[in-house]
């Protein structure tokens, strides 16, 4: 999907600078209405053009086939697509939003939507969807209901999901004496590592070929690290770094979600987590915080530095397609709870409060979140949509590419997921927990730091 969610912290804080702004150009608190006012809005009267935004160039094309279909099937309404790199789009937005020229209709994100309820930037849907008798059951489950607010009512359309799989390097793990079937069901634990640990070390070369599990080993000259690290600590989220791991050692961001009021890491469940996941830098077996960050995690992979990495579904094209690497797919290891874990995310589509064009704009969104449109995304094999059987047509266009994506989707069936953290302050809470993940996973803080980071947190919905 190419999201780039190592970035996410350095957006949120970001947007933690307009927050203030935005709030006084919309008006209300956290449990306002998304300042739509509710009411109906009338598709059958579409005309004209809309404005829609969406950040990825790997799904362009295939909302750009989307818009085509609308338009056949609307020849009155016309959609204009803008798609911006990650770095650049939620400026651009929220900047849009007070000048005045934001997009009809943007790809939403459930690390911000809760601001811009609040702020009352968003057109509540219900009663248009209501009126227009669409059906909001049809999505995988869960995936509709991250889109309520506070309130109760619903700002956004359920496009796609994602989860987490460790993508590895076939050479080097079968120069490895490692067969694809000892990938698959891995476990780990944060004493000491498990058989995913010492799958790591194994699979680890230093400079004069001795590997992490030898005698001899020198950690301070690596040639190929057994496990990526991608673009950094995380921040306060881990979605590609450690999420998976503090997930399946019965650990859980916030008291309730969504709409928790409380955070958790000051829990040992979380820092003994992260004080194993630093040991595995200490060891060398996995890059510093330093060495990766401002990389792509797809090019290191593409140099031969990484025989595993965890990543997300969105990167599954990103690395399938590198020239002269062969690349696996497995699941997340089995941890302390018994089971495998995921985050659990989503994308959705929104509509502006400003929108020029409601109508068009209302009716464009209806048609992201059908299966006319979630098909064709579907078969384009770029992401997983949110709808079942766009979800399978994605698998199988996938299976006919030769990549096996059951790692990911295994995650949904068994029902190992859990769901992205959706909370008010979204900015000011990355922008406190990422310096304290990378303080602590560059040895400048010990685990324990991350309680007085909590606390900090905490006293952010006192």
């Amino acid at each position: 999907m190419a999201r780039m969610r190592k970035k996410l912290g350095a957006v949120l804080v970001c947007a933690a600078a307009l927050s203030l702004t935005l709030t006084a150009c919309g008006g209300g608190g956290a449990e306002s209405g998304g300042g739509g006012g509710g009411e109906a809005i009338d598709t059958s009267t579409a005309t004209g053009e809309v404005s829609y935004w969406l950040w990825d160039a790997n799904q362009l094309p295939a909302y750009q086939a989307c818009a085509d279909k609308f338009t056949a099937a609307n020849p009155n309404v016309t959609v204009k697509i803008t798609q911006y790199g990650w770095d650049d789009y939620w400026a651009k937005l929220t900047n849009g939003f007070i000048a005045g020229d934001a997009p009809d209709v943007f790809t939403d994100h459930l690390a911000k939507y809760p601001e811009f309820v609040s702020q009352q930037q968003l057109v509540a849907l219900d009663e248009t969807l209501a009126k227009d008798g669409f059906n909001v059951d049809q999505y995988q489950p869960g995936l509709a209901d991250l889109w309520k607010g506070q309130d109760g009512k619903r700002y956004g359309l359920p496009k796609d999901f994602d989860t987490i799989a460790i993508f590895y390097n076939k050479k080097l793990v079968s120069d490895a004496g490692v067969k694809d079937a000892d990938l698959q069901n891995l476990q780990w634990n944060p004493q000491d590592g498990g058989t995913y640990e010492k799958m790591i070390a194994h699979l680890t070369i230093d400079e004069s070929g001795k590997r992490g599990d030898e005698p001899g080993f020198d950690k301070t000259k690596i040639k190929v690290y057994g496990l990526g690290l991608d673009g950094g600590s995380g921040g306060g989220l881990g979605q590609t770094q450690w999420s998976m791991y503090t997930g399946s050692n019965n650990w859980q961001f916030t008291d309730k979600n969504p709409w928790g009021t409380h955070y958790n890491y000051d829990q040992p469940a979380f820092q003994q987590t992260i004080a194993w996941f630093k040991s595995l830098i200490d060891k060398g077996y996995m890059p510093s915080v330093e060495a990766v960050t401002g990389q792509g995690s797809s090019d290191i992979f593409a140099a031969g530095k990484y025989a595993m990495i965890t990543n997300g579904s969105w990167q599954t094209n990103s690395f399938f397609d590198l020239k002269g690497i062969e690349v696996g797919l497995a699941p997340t290891p089995v941890g302390p709870s018994g089971k495998r874990a995921s985050m659990y995310n989503g994308l959705a589509d929104s509509i502006w409060v400003g929108a020029k064009n409601k109508p068009g704009a209302a009716k464009w969104v209806e048609f992201l979140g059908s299966p006319d449109c979630q098909n064709i995304v579907g078969e384009q094999a770029v992401v997983f949509p949110a709808i079942p059987e766009a979800t399978e047509k994605a698998e199988a266009a996938w299976k006919a590419k030769g990549v096996d994506t059951a790692p990911f989707t295994i995650q949904v069936e068994e029902k190992t997921t859990f769901l992205f953290p959706i909370t008010d302050f979204a900015s000011q809470i990355e922008g406190i927990m990422e310096p304290a993940m990378d303080n602590v996973l560059t040895g400048k803080a010990p685990p324990e730091s991350l309680t007085e980071a909590n606390n900090q947190v905490n006293q952010l919905f006192g």
